[in-house]
């Protein structure tokens, strides 16, 4: 069985310029992804789908392997279906160009359950630690159902509560999502052709496309430090993180 994982790589970002090529503790963003999926003991290729020749180039030089998509593909499932009408390969996995302390036995816990087709599209979730990643609009939400079926995905808290958000205490009912998506190629290829949902537009959250069609996502949970790399905030808190060991 053919397992792809493709890491999208878009250069522009409106609160992170050159995200991709951003510094990490002497590294690239992207090197740090790239290496991090590449301990992934299922998957069978790695590529990154970029928009730009610079993070190609980048991604040559250290050893990996670079496709360059257009710049106007608007998200990572669109990119991620690009590659998947280049590739003969049965399932692929999105995982996102600004999580660079993901690990690879993470990913594996997303791909087995496609393997094992009890989902067609899966993702992961981590418990979330603090009140102020709570209220992050950064940080997207999930809430599952007893059988790990995502039951509904937010920037906000979820579910409502009649304690403040500011006096809640971990744990929470809700999860941290993870920013990484595997799907049998014939789903990626199905979301691919839909439209961009209601709900997608309000939370700019493009898993809510699938949702919104029916389409059962499970989202797994697994423990480590999850962190989605969006301002220079963030970026600094990676870099602590990794000179911590």
């Amino acid at each position: 069985m053919m397992i792809v994982a493709v890491i999208p790589a878009r250069y522009g970002s409106t609160r992170l310029p050159a995200k991709p090529l951003a510094d990490i503790c002497g590294k690239p963003m992207i090197q740090w992804v790239y290496e991090k999926t590449k301990q992934s003991k299922l998957c069978t290729r790695v590529v990154v789908a970029t928009d730009d020749e610079r993070v190609a180039s980048v991604v040559r030089e250290f050893g990996g392997e670079a496709i360059i998509t257009s710049a106007d593909i608007q998200s990572g499932t669109d990119r991620m279906a690009v590659v998947a009408r280049m590739i003969d390969a049965d399932i692929f996995v999105n995982v996102q160009g600004d999580e660079p302390l993901i690990d690879g036995a993470s990913i594996d816990s997303a791909i087995q359950p496609v393997i094992d087709q009890k989902f067609n599209l899966t993702s992961l979730r981590v418990p979330i630690k603090s009140t102020e990643d709570l209220l992050s609009k950064n940080v997207v939400k999930v809430i599952v159902d007893d059988f790990n079926r995502a039951l509904y995905f937010s920037r906000y808290p979820i579910p409502y509560s009649r304690v403040e958000p500011e006096q809640a205490k971990a744990p929470f009912i809700c999860s941290q999502h993870v920013g990484i998506y595997v799907y049998r190629k014939d789903t990626l290829l199905k979301i691919n052709a839909m439209s961009p949902s209601d709900l997608e537009r309000a939370e700019s959250l493009e898993q809510l496309r699938a949702m919104k069609a029916g389409i059962e996502i499970g989202v797994i949970e697994v423990n480590f430090d999850s962190v989605g790399v969006d301002t220079i905030e963030d970026l600094e808190k990676v870099r602590r993180m990794i000179n911590r060991g």
